[in-house]
Parts: C-alpha cells; sequence; structure tokens
C-alpha cells in the first residue's frame, strides 16, 4: 500500500480488525521512510462493478467515495460517531449492488441516501434534500420541511 503522504510503496501493517460485522477490515499502517507518518486503510468486498447514469444521461463507474463525501457533508458536526456513519454508507452500497443492476441511476442513489439519512439525523437529511433536490428558495424548504412535519 503506498503511503498518502510521501508516496512511498513500502508500508507495514500495524493493527488489523475486523469492523461493520465482520465485512470490513480496518487495517492500521506506517509508514517506512524516515518520517512514520501513520495512516488507516479499509479493506471491503466489492461483489459487482455497475455504471451510475447520471440526470444528463452520462455513465460513469459507481464510485463509493462520492456517497462518503456526500455523508460527510451533511452529517459535519452533527452527534453522529464514525462506526454508525460507515455502517451507513456500507449498507448503502450493499443495497445498490443487491439490485443487481449493470445501470443505476443517481436518483435511485439519491434517495438511498435520503432515506438512511433520515432515520439517522434529521439535520444531515435535510442538509442533504437541499443539495439533492436543489433548493433555490427560502420557499423550497418551507415546503420541504412541511411535507417532512406532516409525516
Amino acid at each position: 500500500m503506498k503511503c498518502p503522504f510521501c508516496k512511498e510503496k513500502e508500508t507495514s501493517v500495524l493493527d488489523s480488525r475486523p469492523t461493520e460485522d465482520g465485512g470490513v477490515i480496518r487495517r492500521r499502517r506506517i509508514c517506512g521512510c524516515e518520517r512514520k507518518e501513520r495512516f488507516t486503510t479499509f479493506e471491503r468486498v466489492q461483489f459487482r462493478e455497475f455504471l451510475v447514469v447520471k440526470k444528463n444521461g452520462e455513465k460513469s463507474i459507481f464510485d463509493r467515495d462520492k456517497i462518503t463525501k456526500s455523508v460527510d457533508l451533511a452529517l459535519r458536526k452533527r452527534p453522529v460517531d464514525i462506526d454508525t456513519k460507515e455502517k451507513l454508507i456500507s449498507k448503502i452500497v450493499r443495497d445498490l449492488e443487491g439490485m443487481g443492476e449493470n445501470e443505476i441511476s443517481t436518483n435511485v442513489i439519491g434517495e438511498m441516501v435520503m432515506q438512511g439519512l433520515y432515520t439517522l439525523d434529521k439535520v444531515a437529511y435535510v442538509r442533504f434534500a437541499s443539495v439533492y433536490r436543489d433548493f433555490r428558495e427560502t420557499k423550497d424548504f418551507e415546503q420541504f420541511l412541511g411535507s417532512l412535519n406532516k409525516e
């Protein structure tokens, strides 16, 4: 594994442990260079690759990191621990892979993320929805929050 700091190819594993019900292996590593930087990697099973179909019709290979960045942003400064966040992301990815489709639209992915955030943290849910649903004015928030309060 290449060091993300100095790009050294020689790194050593200090500690390995399973997380998320054994579905992921967390490895704590140290770089072989003079600086001895430490970093963490995660090893997951990838069942299948599929394409994501964007709203404009463009297709790209699914990238878990994009969901992670969106969820991180929505949960920023919220009282949700890292393990809970990782479990949410892993569940979304497993559900997407389990669909058995070769192509999945961004709408399906976005709705799955919204569903997960709704059960986890309502503020994060509203944050994500505001970007995902492209709120432009305060009335968009009002309508969305109104429908949320009805549920």
